[in-house]
């Protein structure tokens, strides 16, 4: 699995941090960083997350 996220969409709300931790964070400028290729065990997070962000700026797509 691999996560994509449109950083010219982002507009750094955190709620996929609170969805799903293990693979989102934020930065000591509190800009969002994220691990690209979590592995299959965060799949259900980052959906979740995906449908946590309120411009939908996470794509979760399968290898």
């Amino acid at each position: 699995m691999r996560v994509r996220v449109d950083m010219s969409l982002c507009q750094t709300h955190a709620q996929c941090v609170f969805a799903a931790p293990e693979v989102f964070g934020l930065d000591d400028d509190d800009e969002l960083v994220y691990d690209a290729t979590p592995g299959d065990v965060s799949w259900p997070a980052v959906e979740e997350a995906a449908r946590a962000c309120p411009v939908q700026a996470i794509f979760p797509e399968a290898d």
